[in-house]
């Protein structure tokens, strides 16, 4: 997880890929069934929100370029200490579950190549 996460309306390019992200979120799982955790969640730039049921999740570490910052205040900076708190205890508590468990795992992105696919289908 990246410490310091653009704000929401940032508008990126992920490596090897062809179309634009907004970032709608931030630290959401990848779906209900799943315990993989992704540093944020967006949809197709300009189209937006194409189907509810699909948003695209993905980690700071794929991002290539900011082409737009979000916009940046003292509500969202409160907002975003208190999530990088939550976070914080959050992965504390699953490296306790991993490490009783006995069980390692670790956790997925999203390739810039299935994102490139998915900006394909909706062209």
């Amino acid at each position: 997880m990246k410490k310091e996460l653009l704000p929401i309306g940032s508008v990126v390019l992920l490596k090897d890929a062809k179309k634009r992200i907004m970032i709608t979120g931030f630290y959401v799982k990848e779906n209900e069934n799943s315990d993989k955790i992704y540093d944020y969640v967006g949809v197709l730039y300009p189209e937006g929100v194409v189907q509810s049921n699909k948003n695209l999740v993905f980690n700071h570490s794929q991002i290539d370029k900011i082409y737009f910052r979000g916009f940046n205040d003292l509500e969202e900076q409160q907002f975003k200490d208190k999530l990088y708190k939550l976070i914080e205890k959050d992965v504390l508590e699953r490296e306790k579950e991993t490490i009783e468990s006995g069980k390692t795992s670790e956790i997925p992105v999203v390739s810039a190549e299935e994102v490139k696919e998915k900006s394909e289908d909706n062209n």
